[in-house]
């Protein structure tokens, strides 16, 4: 059992004023591992308090002091991507293979950060205008428990490039990887109150970060339910907002796709993460003509997908995070049967021989897009098969949800399939593969969020413009 008792105010490691305590669980084991101590109201304030103070310096720092600090953060971080696998693994569950992308992750949103600034000009001539782009102000970060570490990493590398002073808010669920994270972020010997950062509930730490004026920006990923509450909580005080929310993506399968190449893809990505990702693509889309055949073998693919502890290199599927988590994917399971669509694999209770939060990895076919399994988020590894009769109606069905977050089309065709890719309304649509580009935007249409994160487009999120009219008038 450990005990983590610390937030971080002002360049220090504080007692929080708040006395609750959260159990954190292991979810492969459905056992109490530690618990952690939530910071309040007063430990919220004193953190904005802090960050507004730092924020007069802040804001006047140099592209060069900028990057000088986000190269000593990539090796702060980099130097503990081990022991961010390891919470990863421990607090939530992670597969090794998503762990070997993510935790090295964390350090390179640093490195991307500062390639950022080195092509970015905060002054630019309009006619007579000189636009200046300037720090929003103190930004309020909230981030989930999945990956949690390169969320707070990349929002607080995107922010400091930007010359915004922080407060962070993270699920008090990954305690574990917070701690990772605030520890090497300390080493790197950042100036006071340029980095904040409390523990707490949502409906306590995040509303105060939500309402307080001294919050100019708040940027969060999590459910549409709570972004729509932290919308409403900023509107009156007109924060900016960044919000990036749930998904339930369209995986789409074009007519004359190698099946052999595009089961395994298709798997692959609604299995992201054991389900637990906002960016799964949950929704596969065949063409009737072809859909017996995917049945079948998508039949076979999803049951040779080995669920199990995350320690073991071969797990592609791990517990759900929480035992409340689990029972969300149970009822929806049991929906999809109820609704009409046939199983094919999995089903409800737990893999044989698995004590923790495990979810039998589950595959539904005879789908329609009216059904609760395919318009809700279900966070967990439960695909549905959806058939097509020609590409309009695939573009359509693709379409028709309320979230537009990511998308994928594989077809035979390559140049086709970016055509098809071009008429999906989400903010990124890979094409015959999984790929990532960390400074291309990142984001959702509809109700998977608003505005952008990485690269430029995420930069510009946290800052100001301001036009100097007549800067250059004779």
């Amino acid at each position: 059992m450990r005990t983590i008792d610390k937030i971080y105010i002002d360049g220090e490691f504080v007692t929080p004023h708040g006395e609750e305590l959260f159990e954190l669980h292991n979810p492969t084991t459905a056992s109490v591992i530690g618990t952690v101590r939530l910071g309040d109201v007063e430990d919220t304030r004193r953190a904005i308090a802090a960050a507004k103070r730092a924020f007069v310096v802040s804001s006047k720092t140099t592209v060069a002091e900028r990057i000088d600090l986000l190269n000593r953060l990539h090796a702060a971080v980099a130097a503990r991507e081990e022991d961010i696998a390891e919470a990863m693994r421990e607090e939530y569950g992670a597969p090794g293979y998503f762990r070997s992308f993510s935790a090295p992750y964390a350090a390179s949103a640093f490195a991307n950060a500062a390639q950022v600034l080195e092509n970015y000009s905060f002054t630019r001539r309009i006619g007579q205008a000189e636009v200046v782009m300037e720090p929003v102000g103190v930004a309020a970060l909230i981030t989930p428990w999945n990956s949690n570490a390169g969320f707070i990493c990349s929002k607080f590398a995107t922010a400091l490039a930007a010359g915004c002073t922080v407060v962070v808010k993270p699920s008090e669920m990954s305690a574990s990887q917070t701690e990772v994270v605030l520890e090497a972020i300390h080493a790197a010997g950042l100036p006071k109150g340029l980095f904040n950062l409390v523990n707490g509930r949502g409906d306590v730490v995040g509303d105060e970060l939500t309402r307080s004026r001294d919050i100019a920006k708040i940027s969060f990923t999590g459910s549409t339910v709570v972004g729509k509450s932290i919308m409403r909580n900023a509107a009156d005080t007109l924060k900016r907002v960044t919000l990036e929310l749930g998904g339930k993506s369209p995986t789409l399968i074009l007519p004359g796709a190698d099946l052999e190449k595009a089961i395994p893809l298709a798997v692959q990505v609604g299995f992201n993460n054991s389900g637990q990702a906002c960016i799964a693509g949950t929704r596969i889309l065949v063409h009737e003509d072809r859909l017996e055949e995917f049945n079948r073998l998508a039949k076979a693919a999803v049951e040779a997908v080995k669920v199990g502890d995350p320690r073991d290199p071969e797990v592609r599927v791990g517990p759900m995070v929480s035992q409340k988590q689990w029972e969300r994917v149970q009822r929806y399971i049991r929906l999809g049967s109820e609704g009409g669509a046939t199983l094919l694999a999995g089903g409800e209770g737990k893999p044989e021989g698995l004590d923790g939060y495990f979810v039998k990895p589950t595959l539904f076919t005879h789908v329609t897009n009216d059904m609760a399994i395919a318009r809700e988020e279900i966070f967990g590894p439960v695909l549905s098969i959806i058939g097509y009769r020609d590409e309009a109606e695939a573009i359509a069905i693709a379409n028709d949800t309320e979230y537009g977050l990511q998308a994928m089309v594989i077809g035979a065709d390559h140049q086709h399939s970016v055509e098809v890719a071009s008429q999906l309304q989400a903010g990124r649509v890979q094409i015959n593969g999984s790929y990532l580009e960390p400074q291309a935007p990142f984001g959702g249409f509809k109700q998977s969020g608003i505005g952008r994160e990485f690269g430029s487009f995420g930069l510009e999120a946290y800052l100001e413009s301001k036009s100097l009219l007549g800067a250059f008038a004779v």
